[in-house]
C-alpha cells in the first residue's frame, strides 16, 4: 500500500542526495511513484543514487550536479528541472556538513563553510524555487536542521548556530508564502547512522564505547536509519500534513527527551 498516493508523478527535488539521508529519501519518493531530481557536487554519488533509484525501486530519477552554496547554479539547475519534468512540487533542502571541534578550534574557514552550505544552501534553495512553485499553484519546501537546532552540544556549537538558523527561517518562511500555498517545514535528525556521525565517532580514541554511550542517550537505545528520516520527509510532503507548516519533526529516536 502507497504511504502518500498524492505523491506519485510529482516531481521531487533533493539536494545532498548522493549519499545518505539523501539518498535514502530518493529511494523513498521513488517508491511513491515521484519523479526525483538527485542533485549533489558529488557526481559520482549523485550517479549512484540514480542507479539505485532506477534499477532498484523501478522510479524515475535524473541527476543534476549542484553546489548549493552558488545561487546561481541552483536557479538554473531547479529552472532546468522545471523545464525537464513539468514544474517542481517539492524540494527537500538536504544537503549539509558538519566540523566536530570546540569553538576556540574552530577556524574561520571552517565557520564559513557551514554557514555557506547550512544556511546558504537552504536559503538558495527556498528563494529560487518559489517563483517555481507559484507557477505549479503551491508545493512543499522541507529544510534539514538537527535536534542540534534547539540542544546544545560540545563540539557542536557552529553546527547548532547553523542548524538553529535553519528552523528559524523554516517558521518565518511558512509564514510569508503560507497564504500561496507553499508549506514550509523541517526534519530534525538525531544520530542517524551515516557518515557524519560516523566521522565523530571515528575521531575518538574508543569508538565502540562511544557508539554505545550515544546509543544510551536514546530513549529507543539505538541509532535511527537514513530510511526513518526519509519517512518524515515524505510525510511532510504529502497532502496527509496538508495543514502543517512552519513546523519541525524531531527524528530522534527519544534523544531529546532524555
Amino acid at each position: 500500500m502507497a504511504f502518500a498516493s498524492d505523491i506519485a508523478e510529482q516531481t521531487v527535488v533533493i539536494t545532498g542526495a548522493g549519499s545518505g539521508i539523501g539518498r535514502a529519501t530518493a529511494r523513498r519518493f521513488a517508491r511513491e511513484g515521484a519523479t526525483v531530481a538527485v542533485t549533489d557536487i558529488d557526481v559520482e554519488g549523485g550517479e549512484e543514487t540514480v542507479r539505485l533509484v532506477e534499477d532498484e525501486e523501478g522510479g524515475t530519477a535524473a541527476f543534476y550536479e549542484l553546489d548549493v552554496r552558488d545561487y546561481d547554479a541552483v536557479e538554473s539547475v531547479l529552472q532546468s528541472v522545471a523545464a525537464d519534468h513539468g514544474g517542481i512540487d517539492v524540494l527537500f533542502n538536504n544537503a549539509g556538513i558538519n566540523q566536530f571541534s570546540l569553538l576556540e578550534e574552530t577556524s574561520l574557514e571552517e565557520r564559513d563553510a557551514m554557514l555557506d552550505v547550512n544556511v546558504n544552501g537552504v536559503w538558495n534553495g527556498s528563494r529560487a524555487v518559489l517563483p517555481l512553485m507559484r507557477e505549479n499553484g503551491g508545493g512543499s519546501i522541507i529544510n534539514i536542521s538537527s535536534v542540534y537546532g534547539y540542544l546544545g552540544y560540545p563540539t557542536e556549537t557552529t553546527y547548532c548556530l547553523t542548524k538553529g538558523a535553519v528552523l528559524n527561517f523554516t517558521r518565518a518562511l511558512a509564514t510569508e508564502v503560507g497564504p500561496e500555498g507553499i508549506r514550509v517545514n523541517a526534519v530534525a535528525p538525531g544520530f542517524i547512522d551515516t557518515d557524519m556521525p560516523m566521522q565523530f565517532v571515528e575521531q575518538q580514541d574508543d569508538p565502540e564505547a562511544v557508539i554505545a554511550e550515544t546509543e544510551e542517550m536514546h530513549a529507543l537505545r539505538r541509532w535511527g536509519q537514513p530510511e526513518e528520516v526519509a519517512n518524515a520527509v515524505l510525510f511532510l510532503a504529502s497532502e496527509e500534513s496538508s495543514f502543517i507548516t512552519g513546523e519541525y519533526i524531531a527524528v530522534a529516536g527519544g534523544y531529546d527527551v532524555m
